[in-house]
């Protein structure tokens, strides 16, 4: 660990000033966004099986895709009329400003958690379930496409690792605290109450978050324009073509110009129309790019694991509780350990897995770890060994498949890294989730109840196998196109 730390320092020192300050700025700010969305992911479940019930979470899974939409649509209009910087801004504060209306409603007598009795009609549940939910495609996925759009291919293979190793600090931090806060006994620790400590987790989350516009400000302020182009294939494209968009602006506008009250409304619906096709153009790229659909394709596969393993470790971790505070300290003890994990293979191991092996045997790596993984859980099927599985998966996630997988976004256009990666990020996420819940529900019920335990298994082996494989194809595509696409400087996404 130490040779480690003193060969991080000597390449930050080698580094030119500007380009170092950029790194360290960035770092806090991820330090911050995972900090806070740490705390306010593990209670998402806890708050909706106290307020909802536990039997209503895959149904939850799949609203929350049709929810998430008319938000993805607004934020592509976003996107078109706010700088890479400013989505930034406005999209901490609004989180920070509901965490802190959530916080506050937490605490009612019959809306809040006071209240014991679970009901489908509990709508402060089902809205702060989406309100989480949506804190990964509009809070983390907008920081990450900001930092790919002024980070170089080169630059990411150094600074993603160390970026991720800052935000599992926060993580660990926060993981921390909260597992702290809700081990001690209603006696203890000022004598708070469980509700209490909800609205001290809520608000620590929101007040982390308002940090984050004032270290980009910072940033934008402090560092030259020369350091935040990124790709600069990309910065050259973008540039010609806000140019020509802008010409296509000004004409469009010189055309509209009527007083007539007709001419208005024409005005106003040609607006909304160009609206949805700004939201819509993000999803169109998906399909229309395979190197695109590619990364919502890995993703996906991740994710349908994920929710599998998911779901069996929230119905083991209620059963082993008493009430939703002994919940809560459990699922923080993990994400505790996962973040601490994270941090080490972040550290340790990132930057030089992407050094010595670069962006394709790295591609490949995963599914090979994560079938290892799978292999292991299949042939113990303690809780131990989900515990474990689990931990691993979300530590290869967190320390290797996140960095990895942003690096791929560097050589895309700016439409592809901010509206594309939200649809990819909420409602290909999302999507997963829902197929996961519904194989859970499906294996439980129907091959469980009808054929027995060794159906049960196999079904399994079956679902697992058939994603790995599909992981590995899709994996050796997308890094032979990166690599294509750097070694001949080109920008995936323009014609």
């Amino acid at each position: 660990m130490s040779s480690r730390l003193l060969r991080v320092f000597e390449f930050l020192f080698k580094i030119e000033r500007r380009e170092r300050l950029k790194l360290l700025l960035l770092t806090t700010s991820f330090f911050f966004v995972i900090g806070g969305y740490t705390i306010i992911k593990e209670l998402k479940d806890s708050v909706f099986m106290s307020t909802v019930g536990i039997d209503y979470q895959p149904i939850a899974k799949v609203i929350s895709m049709i929810v998430l939409v008319p938000a993805i649509i607004f934020y592509s209009y976003l996107v078109d009329r706010l700088r890479r910087y400013q989505l930034l801004y406005f999209y901490s504060l609004a989180y920070a400003i509901l965490g802190l209306i959530f916080a506050y409603f937490i605490a009612h007598p019959s809306i809040g958690i006071a209240n014991t009795d679970t009901s489908p009609y509990r709508i402060f549940g089902w809205l702060f379930y989406f309100f989480v939910e949506g804190y990964s495609p509009f809070v983390v996925s907008v920081f990450w496409a900001f930092a790919n759009s002024i980070t170089s291919p080169e630059a990411a293979k150094t600074n993603y690792g160390l970026m991720v190793s800052g935000s599992k600090i926060g993580g660990m931090f926060t993981a921390a605290f909260a597992w702290y806060l809700f081990s001690c006994k209603p006696t203890s620790f000022f004598g708070l109450s469980t509700i209490v400590k909800h609205q001290i987790l809520l608000g620590t989350s929101s007040f982390l978050l308002l940090f984050v516009p004032f270290i980009i400000l910072f940033l934008i302020k402090k560092v030259p324009g020369q350091y935040l182009h990124g790709y600069e294939a990309v910065y050259k494209v973008e540039k010609e073509k806000s140019k020509e968009e802008l010409e296509n602006s000004s004409s469009f506008n010189k055309n509209i110009i009527n007083n007539s009250i007709v001419n208005k409304i024409k005005t106003f619906f040609t607006k909304c129309f160009r609206s949805l096709h700004f939201g819509s153009s993000g999803l169109k790229m998906i399909i229309r790019q395979p190197y695109v659909f590619a990364i919502f394709g890995i993703i996906f596969f991740y994710e349908l694991i994920n929710v599998v393993l998911g779901y069996q470790r929230l119905l083991l971790a209620k059963g082993a509780s008493a009430d939703i505070s002994e919940l809560n300290c459990v699922l923080f003890k993990q994400v505790l350990l996962i973040h601490f994990f994270g941090f080490l293979l972040s550290f340790l191991g990132t930057n030089t897995l992407l050094r010595l092996l670069g962006e394709r045997r790295c591609l490949l790596l995963l599914p090979l770890l994560v079938a290892l993984l799978l292999f292991f859980f299949m042939m113990n099927g303690t809780l131990d060994a989900i515990t474990t599985v689990f931990i691993g998966l979300r530590v290869l996630n967190y320390a290797i498949s996140y960095p990895l997988r942003e690096s791929l976004y560097i050589p895309t256009i700016k439409e592809i890294k901010f509206k594309s990666k939200s649809w990819i990020d909420s409602f290909g996420s999302k999507l997963a989730k829902g197929f996961g819940s519904s194989f859970n529900i499906f294996a439980k019920n129907v091959v469980l109840g009808n054929f027995g335990m060794i159906a049960f298994v196999g079904i399994h082996y079956i679902f697992f196998g058939l994603i790995i494989g599909m992981w590995f194809a899709t994996s050796y595509y997308l890094g032979k196109k990166y690599q294509k696409s750097i070694d001949n400087n080109e920008v995936i996404g323009f014609s």
